[in-house]
């Protein structure tokens, strides 16, 4: 009998250290972040199998195996090279309001840099297209920064920043641009927003800016998501700007009859004048804000990603599926009962 305990005791030592070893081999992500894309990732990244410390402002998030949490502030480079400790790769996902760019946005970038720097951790940077300005024509990984406002040129002065510091061997890092978000699990967002699902599951027309009728791309959650993953898998990406795959490159309009079909309901659209966002704007600092964004939807605003589908041998999901997948989500959300009576009320 003891002879058989001696034994098991063994058996169960080994098995402790072979679990800590798998535990210890495990590669570590950091997700900077939990909103709306740092969540797709950090779970994408659980789904692979990878250890995942996901990094936010406010209290831990929900938990789940294989994750941990970190409370803290990026602009503080010390925490932020201390919540990047043993990762292989870092990705930046947070962004200020708004209306706080000014005042956050830089010490944010310059902390995670900084702690990106000391900690070793390659660093994966989710960035927009501000910098570009008024495209000429569809934008790619070629094109100049020519920003036309002040958040496009912030986000071009930080850019050239970041790059810079990659240049210099201070860091590794690399910039992936996304055009403007829908998808599950997106609330934050100019057009498919909470407030558009809200509108149009209720029987109210969705609200655009600028013309419609203009092609507009529209980058689909999971596939922004998926896009930063791939590019902390190559070395060979570092130092460069991508165009993360678009999913959608059509008209506003158009996009918007193909979600409302998807979720079931006919709605029709109203463009809300620039002189009502500057008056929303004494209420609602971030409407104010959008005033100087409208040019987006006043010209063709193409995203060109076939650099990024060449070089990792992916494609965007196709935009009929990246709709559907969407508006179950949505209906799982919000009230079933609003989205029956708004489709009643299309179809008498």
């Amino acid at each position: 009998m003891q002879s058989y305990l001696a034994n098991m005791g063994v058996a169960m030592r080994q098995r402790k250290y072979h679990l800590a070893a798998m535990e210890t081999s495990r590669e570590l992500h950091v997700v900077l972040g939990a909103g709306q894309i740092g969540t797709l990732l950090a779970q994408r990244l659980l789904a692979l199998g990878h250890r995942v410390r996901q990094v936010r402002r406010g209290p831990a998030g929900a938990a789940a195996a294989g994750l941990e949490w970190r409370s803290g502030d990026l602009s503080d480079a010390a925490f932020a090279a201390e919540a990047m400790q043993g990762a292989s790769v870092a990705y930046q996902c947070v962004c200020p309001p708004y209306h706080r760019w000014p005042q956050e946005l830089p010490q944010l970038v310059r902390g995670t840099v900084e702690g990106a720097a000391r900690s070793g951790a390659k660093l994966v940077v989710l960035d927009n297209l501000y910098a570009y300005g008024r495209p000429t024509g569809p934008l790619d990984e070629d094109s100049a920064a020519n920003p036309c406002s002040k958040k496009g040129e912030l986000r071009a002065r930080l850019g050239e920043e970041m790059l810079a510091a990659h240049r210099n061997g201070d860091v590794r890092l690399v910039l992936g641009r996304a055009s403007d978000f829908f998808g599950p699990g997106v609330t934050l967002a100019a057009i498919f927003g909470e407030r558009y699902y809200q509108r149009v599951l209720a029987g109210k027309a969705a609200e655009t800016f600028g013309d419609a009728s203009m092609p507009h791309s529209y980058s689909y959650g999971p596939d922004v998501a998926e896009g930063l993953r791939l590019l902390g898998t190559r070395d060979d990406a570092l130092g460069k700007v991508w165009m993360l795959p678009a999913s959608v490159s059509e008209p506003t309009s158009v996009a918007l009859e193909h979600m409302a079909r998807a979720l079931g309901v006919r709605a029709g659209t109203t463009r809300v004048p620039t002189f009502v966002l500057r008056a929303l704007g004494l209420f609602v600092p971030e409407m104010a804000e959008m005033v100087e964004m409208v040019y987006q939807w006043e010209l063709p605003y193409v995203v060109s990603d076939q650099r990024f589908r060449s070089a990792f041998g992916v494609a965007a999901t196709p935009a009929a599926r990246a709709f559907d997948d969407t508006a179950a989500w949505a209906l799982g959300r919000w009230p079933r009962r609003a989205a029956e009576s708004a489709a009643a009320a299309a179809h008498p």
